[in-house]
């Protein structure tokens, strides 16, 4: 009976111990040799320390309405809290953002007008009408990614004028 178990712990403690001998699995392949997005001479200078080699960042967001409708923006505009905007710490104002909550896929392209967040461990502040597009309008903090867009994509999402 001993034998058994003994045999069984060896058996055991073999597996156990190739399977943490073994080398990395292909996700951890593709991660490490990951090639970076191409970028366009825009997405390159609209890049930031912040957001480093990839043109994206992981964080969380905020929103901001009511208290702060028509007071001005770091871009001289007054805040209109049914916008699609959003303040940004480093990116430069004008600069078109995708930002995706991660809690439930939902995504909306806003514009950097402003600087913020101003309380330590948010990467962005969005607009009354930014949050309700992303459905966190409840939850008031949410965890977001953000993308760089480029001023080609935002061309295309723009709806065309009707012809006259």
């Amino acid at each position: 009976m001993r034998r058994c178990i003994a045999q069984g712990l060896a058996i055991a403690g073999l597996i156990v111990g190739l399977g943490a001998a073994q080398g990395p699995n292909n996700s951890e392949i593709a991660r490490n040799q990951a090639i970076p997005p191409k970028l366009s001479k825009h997405s390159k200078l609209l890049q930031s320390k912040r957001f480093g080699l990839y043109p994206y960042q992981i964080g969380t967001a905020s929103w901001y309405g009511s208290q702060f409708d028509g007071k001005e923006t770091a871009s001289g505009e007054a805040f209109n809290m049914y916008d699609l905007t959003a303040a940004h710490p480093t990116l430069p104002l004008g600069t078109r953002v995708k930002v995706t909550n991660l809690r439930n896929g939902r995504s909306v392209v806003v514009r950097i007008n402003d600087r913020g967040p101003v309380v330590e461990g948010r990467i962005i502040d969005l607009s009354y009408s930014a949050a309700k597009a992303l459905n966190m309008k409840a939850r008031g903090l949410q965890r977001v990614r953000l993308d760089l867009v480029e001023p080609e994509t935002v061309a295309e999402l723009r709806p065309l004028a009707p012809l006259q």
